[in-house]
């Protein structure tokens, strides 16, 4: 793989050349069923997407990043809680959901040198802010992110346009 300079230009085309929703068009069904059940209510829509933001961050994905970024100032996010995700563990903009919230992200998506990723200790304190239904849609929204790491990583869709168009 060739090593590109910080300073060079970043080609505005997508690795994979055809839209992947067109090559398995059964994607659209996916992607709807897990849309409508993270957007069940029981979790905010800002945490689910601070959530899909961090998780764009830690993987290094601008497509991601850029993409819950938007999600989160349509929505009304002020820029300091957008900002300050990456550094949510010392910021004063979130709440404690939402950072329960943000370590369950960070625990699935990274190693832990502990072992475990997502400890008794870290899911108790998860389950003392989400009762059970909306720590089940939190786990889901993660895995939905996680679904989009894939896509992103790989087929590397053109940052900053459209979620439903990445590829024209």
């Amino acid at each position: 793989m060739e090593t590109r300079s910080i300073t060079a230009e970043i080609p505005m085309v997508p690795w994979m050349t055809e839209d992947p929703a067109q090559l398995v068009p059964e994607l659209a069904a996916v992607s709807g069923a897990l849309f409508k059940l993270t957007g069940n209510g029981s979790v905010a829509r800002s945490t689910i997407s601070l959530v899909q933001l961090r998780a764009g961050q830690i993987v290094g994905s601008t497509y991601l990043t850029v993409l819950h970024t938007g999600f989160l100032r349509k929505a009304g996010e002020s820029e300091e809680r957008i900002t300050s995700v990456a550094s949510w563990q010392d910021s004063p903009y979130f709440t404690g959901a939402e950072r329960a919230a943000l370590a369950l992200v960070e625990a699935v998506l990274q190693p832990s040198a502990q072992g475990e990723r997502v400890s008794d200790e870290l899911y108790a304190q998860a389950a003392e802010h989400y009762e059970a239904k909306a720590l089940a849609t939190l786990m889901f929204a993660i895995g939905q992110v996680n679904f989009f790491i894939a896509v992103a990583l790989i087929a590397k869709p053109v940052p900053g346009r459209s979620f439903t168009d990445p590829w024209n």
